[in-house]
């Protein structure tokens, strides 16, 4: 990687673009074996980074796993998703430094940040400050289920508002709108386009986004960012992959 940053280097994809697609990757999902093929097709479609990480992680050794990817990505970035303290990696170009910040729950919040830190300092990744707020999508994810809090409530945009404003209040980079992996329903277009408009730091949306239309949906919305992950690994198909990159890319209007 350059001296640029990875946060510099997104927040230049969605000034090119109008916004980035970030393609996320799940170690127990995709297997070391069929990293080659999936990568090829994401960088050849046009993903500008990876997101690597999970709620769980059956995978045993997380940090051969992202060795093994960076292999084959290239100069894309690829940045830990963490679902946890185990999910740190020096041969990573960045991590995700999320605060749950839709729950009450103080471990999720701080107490697990507190933890990586001193780990993330001294394997020199750099942190990028992420607001993960979680949205009702309709049934029970795993992040819900795994971080044993509620989400926000999907047709009350008022209140993920206001957390929204209070993420950028505290001094983060991202706020993340998260429905969740395999999520019944994606973040609403109406709490998406009243969170972006009512906050100058770049919002990430994610969870449940089945089709190109969707994302571009999101992009439309008001997202910078936006993630898709299970549908891409279920169908690690070229021409799919490339109608959600022309979906968000095309947007530069936005």
């Amino acid at each position: 990687m350059s001296s640029t940053s990875v946060y510099e280097k997104l927040l230049q994809i969605k000034d090119q673009n109008g916004a980035g697609f970030l393609m996320l990757v799940d170690p127990d999902k995709t297997t070391p074996d069929n990293l080659p093929s999936l990568v090829e097709n994401a960088i050849q479609a046009g993903v500008d980074a990876f997101l690597v990480g999970g709620s769980l992680l059956l995978t045993p050794n997380f940090d051969r796993y992202i060795k093994t990817f960076k292999q084959y990505s290239k100069e894309k970035p690829v940045i830990i998703f963490p679902g946890g303290v185990h999910q740190i990696s020096a041969h990573a170009d960045a991590i995700l430094f999320l605060s749950l910040l839709s729950g009450r729950n103080a471990d999720h919040l701080v107490g697990t940040q507190v933890q990586a830190s001193p780990i993330i300092h001294s394997l020199n990744l750099e942190p990028i400050s992420t607001a993960y707020l979680l949205i009702e999508s309709g049934q029970v994810t795993s992040a819900e289920f795994m971080s044993g809090t509620r989400p926000l409530p999907r047709h009350k945009p008022e209140i993920a508002m206001a957390h929204a404003l209070t993420a950028q209040y505290f001094g983060f980079k991202f706020v993340y709108l998260e429905g969740g992996s395999g999520a019944k329903f994606s973040v609403p277009p109406s709490l998406v386009k009243a969170i972006s408009s009512s906050i100058e730091i770049p919002v990430i949306v994610g969870g449940g986004i089945r089709t190109p239309e969707e994302a571009a949906e999101k992009v439309e919305s008001g997202a910078s960012f936006v993630v898709t992950g299970t549908i891409l690994e279920a169908q690690n198909d070229l021409d799919f992959i490339k109608a959600f990159a022309a979906a968000i890319h095309q947007r530069k209007s936005v």
